[in-house]
């Protein structure tokens, strides 16, 4: 079930949307994000640098033939969605928006709009949940065809009790052959300091946020097959323009796994 929607304390979906230019969002998330930024002025490129990274791997995953999504940790609405861009290629993609945030759920509706030939959904559900999840994806997605998971930056909200790869492996299992994993995760190993500090902040407002190294972010996709360039800074991944930030600024690995 969704948490309540309390204004007074800072969301990471609402953070989020502020660092990204959006209106959804209140002052205590724009406090945080203001602090945030004060320690560590590049956690205002990650956001944006993972938005393009999102584009660039469903499109890739849709011209790979792969007609159904999974996006999990959704986030406000900032276009072009998921939706967007899959049936931009497959006007027939079927796309199921999951998340625990009430203000994202007040504005599904911004995410449930599809092609005439395609069909989006929302489940009101918590990544530390996947069963419940996946029952409300089973209602829309036909899981014995390939389905594209997506788990962009919000596993970094897991702290290690929450079980992630536990988390991540239940998913990854309820999938068929054919599927893919998509992940985008914030890690410390280009700029250690600074970034310690932005979680340092960001835990001091209440938001979880796990670092995690190359390795750590590699060992979610065990089982699968890397699809290359592996895993790396997500600007580096199949990059559509000339990439312009270091890997500092851009703070986050990113990857695409195949289902065998």
């Amino acid at each position: 079930m969704s948490e309540s929607l309390d204004t007074g304390r800072p969301h990471p979906a609402r953070v989020y949307d502020y660092m990204l230019g959006g209106k959804d969002n209140f002052a205590a998330d724009r406090a945080a994000a203001a602090k945030g930024l004060e320690v560590n002025p590049n956690a205002a490129t990650a956001p944006r640098q993972n938005r393009a990274f999102l584009q660039r791997t469903v499109r890739f995953l849709a011209e790979s033939g792969v007609h159904q999504f999974l996006d999990i940790g959704t986030g406000l609405p900032t276009s072009p969605n998921v939706h967007e861009v899959a049936q931009g290629v497959h006007p027939s993609a079927r796309i199921v928006y999951a998340d625990n945030d009430p203000l994202v759920l007040a504005h599904a509706r911004g995410l449930l709009t599809s092609s005439p030939e395609g069909r989006t959904a929302y489940v009101d559900g918590d990544l530390r949940d996947p069963a419940t999840i996946l029952a409300g994806a089973r209602e829309v997605l036909d899981f014995d065809q390939p389905v594209g998971l997506l788990l962009f930056a919000v596993l970094h909200f897991l702290d290690d009790t929450d079980e992630p790869y536990r988390i991540v492996d239940e998913l990854t299992a309820a999938l068929p052959a054919g599927s893919h994993l998509v992940i985008s995760h914030i890690t410390a190993d280009h700029d250690p300091e600074s970034w310690e500090r932005f979680v340092t902040v960001m835990r001091s407002q209440g938001i979880t946020s796990r670092l995690r190294s190359h390795a750590e972010v590699s060992r979610f996709f065990t089982g699968l097959e890397l699809v290359d360039p592996g895993v790396l800074p997500i600007a580096r991944w199949r990059p559509d323009t000339v990439v312009e930030f270091t890997d500092a600024q851009v703070a986050l690995y990113g990857g695409v796994g195949h289902k065998p």
